[in-house]
């Protein structure tokens, strides 16, 4: 039997697997079903009921208005000062506005497919970049934790070969689930925007769009599984993955953040890993600086950083291809008993 198809079965009955697995699919059949709940369609029925109700609101506040200008005429009557509490003019100039009260405010939500799918298509590779963090860590950290990479190695004594076989599986495995399930959730919200909201007008050129986007997630993905498996197999351990991760978290997005500031620093959010990835996701992110005011005519006009997807390509690009030969160096130098 091939070492890849023995890896990719027992990738698939580890307990850590099979539970992440369903607690990802309870997770994204949660999402889906609480936003089919929270959409409706809305009909010529709703649409009436809505001005019915942006009208009686404006009639309501205009009986208000109407009551406040009396009761500040009768004061004024009396003798009494009614400026600093009403205003000039008792507020006669100031009276409700019909088209300050739109039918579209007391609208239920509806979800519209075409416009905002694009979110839950980052939504989604988040979660799997999640699943893919912690599968990885854990496939290669607990093998060496355990023992049962050096018996593998015993076996199969090609290190490399064997590192690199393991990581495929994982890469493999991580795709597969990440195109069937982003297929159905691509399809369970198509299916609540024409049941329980609204499709929009689906081209081809839209569809492409969502597919390079979940091209994308999936790409980071893979990208994150990969870096935790590096990582893992490096520290030889899980919990060497997951404390690098909670250390870039804290360093990057806190720490980095506070002494960039505090230093003054041009764009500082260009160094943090967080920038990239919603420029990944976004396909561009432009970072302003606002105490570099160029001002015109009175109006501040800040200094503008634009960060790509190909920047962001680049960035985990290379992190991750470092990580991966850190680790392919370290198996093949140190000593595996």
């Amino acid at each position: 039997m091939s070492l890849y198809v023995t890896e990719l079965r027992r990738l698939f009955k580890r307990r850590l697997t099979r539970v992440l697995l369903v607690l990802l699919v309870l997770g994204l059949a949660a999402i889906t079903i609480s936003f089919s709940v929270a959409s409706h369609r809305i009909d010529p029925a709703r649409v009436a009921a809505a001005e019915a109700r942006a009208e009686q609101e404006f009639q309501q506040q205009v009986r208000y208005h109407t009551q406040a200008v009396a009761e500040c005429e009768a004061a004024r009557a009396r003798g009494e000062n009614v400026e600093e509490r009403y205003g000039p003019d008792c507020g006669k100039e100031y009276p409700p506005q019909r088209e300050h009260f739109q039918a579209e405010w007391y609208l239920p939500f509806q979800f519209e497919f075409r416009e905002q799918f694009g979110v839950f298509i980052s939504v989604f590779s988040g979660i799997l970049a999640l699943f893919a963090f912690i599968i990885g860590a854990s496939y290669v950290g607990a093998e060496w934790n355990t023992g049962g990479m050096m018996n593998l190695l015993l076996w199969r004594p090609k290190r490399l070969s064997v590192l690199l076989t393991k990581l495929g599986v994982l890469l493999s495995g991580v795709l597969g689930i990440g195109v069937v399930l982003g297929a159905l959730w691509t399809a369970a919200f198509w299916l609540i925007g024409k049941y329980d909201g609204i499709t929009g007008k689906m081209t081809q050129g839209v569809w492409e769009s969502f597919a390079i986007s979940g091209a994308r997630g999936l790409g980071l993905a893979l990208a994150v599984g990969a870096v935790a498996f590096g990582l893992a197999s490096l520290g030889r351990h899980t919990a060497m993955a997951l404390g690098v991760a909670v250390g870039i978290g804290v360093v990057s997005e806190i720490g980095l953040r506070i002494a960039l500031q505090i230093a003054g620093v041009r764009f500082g959010d260009r160094y943090v890993l967080s920038t990239y990835a919603i420029a990944w996701f976004e396909k561009s992110f432009t970072l302003y600086d606002y105490r570099a005011c160029d001002f015109a005519m009175g109006e501040c006009k800040p200094g503008e950083f634009l960060v790509t997807w190909q920047d962001s390509a680049l960035v985990f690009g290379v992190g991750t291809a470092l990580v991966l030969a850190a680790a392919m160096w370290a198996i093949r130098r140190r000593d595996i008993t």
